[in-house]
């Protein structure tokens, strides 16, 4: 499955009592689904979903996958200390919808997460997953760093197709990469090379009506294709691309040079109040324009990293909130922003308007 793009990881709106606010939910997502960005994440740390009650969390998830457009990626944040519960948490996302499957590290019983543990976490839940599953790295928050070994040893298993890696550690993103190359894998993409899932294709023969029959177009067919290796699934023109195991990164003050270093995209906090401005880092980057990338990433280094880096979930539901979208309040333990706070938000973005 391709995972290349930005991937914004929606927070979660509360009512000021503290229930979740579905509306102002659904607002932000369709909002998120007519930007340019590859998919959309739920239930990830930027989602307070440490912070919500397992029937909460499944509330969400099928409040987003009802909302999102079609032709975004969904990816469901499932991971819970135990590979039991996650497993539980990931098969309702896939009885929903979701196409990816985004499992944090296990770290409450950090000095027991040797890699013997975490390999054998990530295989079980790879082995039962009926959805492809990412690795989430995000150690600023769990105070365990999974080691860029642990990651290349697991990128050989076939469910395991990815990794966000929010250390902000470009050169452990390199290493991932390099200790990667000799993964080959292919995903279905579009005729112009955006991804495709099963859900996607489900959609596409719903609407088709012709039962999802598949046509390889060969340069005899009276339409032809621009490569005779597009086939047609329910009118849906397909092709197969190259992936390997996709490195994703989190830190939105080093999207550029992680993708210097191999990166393939980004799930990121900021790109929740400035979709475009992320975007348009790894557009310029895929297009070859190293110059207009650094330009593109000079902008937004300082508000990235002091309101989603320093100011966290409180300062991204401001910049939220600033940019059009909902934000709203946070939930304890967790504090809203002092005014002075809320100024410093706005003055950083300011320029940063989507």
């Amino acid at each position: 499955m391709l995972l290349h793009g930005i991937f914004p990881p929606v927070t979660t709106p509360f009512y000021p009592e503290g229930n979740v606010y579905f509306k102002k939910l659904e607002h932000n997502v369709e909002s998120y689904s007519k930007t340019p960005v590859a998919g959309i994440v739920a239930l990830g740390s930027t989602g307070e979903a440490i912070l919500l009650s397992d029937q909460e969390r499944r509330d969400v998830l099928k409040s987003i996958r009802e909302t999102a457009a079609p032709n975004k990626v969904l990816i469901a944040g499932t991971g819970i200390e135990s590979a039991v519960e996650t497993l539980y948490l990931t098969e309702y996302a896939a009885e929903l919808g979701y196409d990816v499957a985004m499992v944090r590290t296990p770290h409450y019983y950090k000095t027991q997460m040797q890699p013997a543990n975490i390999l054998s976490f990530y295989r079980t839940v790879a082995d039962r997953s009926p959805v492809p599953v990412i690795i989430y790295n995000f150690p600023q928050a769990t105070g365990y760093d999974i080691p860029a070994e642990s990651v290349i040893q697991l990128a050989e298993h076939p469910n395991l197709i990815g990794i966000k890696e929010s250390s902000g550690d470009v050169e452990k993103v390199r290493r991932m990469v390099e200790g990667t190359r000799h993964v080959k894998r292919s995903a279905t993409v579009t005729e112009t090379f955006d991804a495709v899932t099963p859900r996607m294709l489900k959609v596409a023969t719903a609407d088709n009506g012709n039962g999802g029959e598949l046509v390889t177009l060969g340069a005899g067919e009276r339409t032809k294709p621009s490569s005779a290796a597009v086939s047609v699934i329910a009118g849906l023109k397909t092709r197969q691309k190259e992936v390997g195991f996709q490195v994703l990164v989190g830190a939105a003050q080093k999207l550029e040079p992680s993708l210097q270093v191999g990166a393939v995209g980004a799930i990121l906090a900021f790109a929740d109040a400035a979709p475009t401005a992320c975007y348009e880092i790894h557009a310029a980057w895929k297009e070859g324009d190293i110059e207009l990338a650094q330009l593109k990433q000079a902008r937004i280094a300082k508000a990235a990293q002091r309101v989603v880096g320093e100011l966290g979930i409180p300062g991204i539901k401001h910049a939220l909130d600033f940019n059009g979208y909902f934000g709203g309040p946070v939930r304890l333990p967790l504090l809203p922003l002092t005014a002075d706070l809320k100024a410093e938000v706005e003055h950083l973005m300011a320029d940063i308007r989507n």
